[in-house]
């Protein structure tokens, strides 16, 4: 589940229309057409139809249901980056479920490394992206700002207390954080 970019929650202008134009889009930019294309290649095709826009109660900018797809909450959206993030991020988690015959997301080590590898390889985290959100560090923002994002959305596992998470993240995060797939496979 995608943390709210950069936003304070509500404060999206998209109505489900602008933001299913901005997936179109989203759907040409060069992470997500990799990330697809990867996810073919693991026999897990994704068609135009696995994401939807949607009006979104909770305080989130997206989501990805095994079965069901990625959502991405149009009344969270601002602009075309702001859906490029939500869509790589989630497209991640959908690559990871693939690929793990076994993934239980009620599992908190397993959503915690989908999590770790989510927000460290689509981006999430990137400098520019955490002024934005107000956290302004030169040194470890990158980690800190993913340690921080995982432990928001593993805590809204209903599945999984502050301390479970914090446990499951630690447990995992050296070899999720330094799990690259597919990237390690780029040519």
């Amino acid at each position: 589940m995608a943390e709210e970019p950069g936003t304070a929650p509500g404060s999206g202008c998209r109505t489900v229309k602008e933001c299913e134009d901005m997936i179109r889009r989203s759907l040409r930019t060069p992470m997500v057409r990799f990330l697809r294309e990867n996810l073919e290649k693991a026999g897990c095709g994704v068609s135009e139809n696995f994401f939807k826009a949607v009006n979104c109660d909770r305080s989130i900018a997206g989501g990805y249901v095994r079965g069901k797809g990625i959502m991405v909450c149009s009344n969270h959206m601002n602009i075309q980056d702001d859906v490029n993030q939500v869509i790589a991020h989630e497209l991640i988690h959908a690559y990871d479920d693939c690929q793990a015959a076994n993934l239980d997301w009620a599992d908190c080590a397993h959503h915690a490394c989908s999590e770790i590898r989510a927000g460290h390889l689509s981006g999430d985290c990137h400098y520019k992206r955490e002024l934005l959100r107000g956290y302004i560090k030169l040194r470890g923002h990158e980690q800190e700002c993913v340690r921080r994002r995982v432990m928001k959305s593993v805590i809204a596992n209903p599945h999984c207390s502050e301390a479970a998470a914090r446990d499951a993240m630690e447990a995992v995060w050296d070899v999720c954080y330094n799990d690259t797939r597919p990237f390690d496979r780029a040519p």
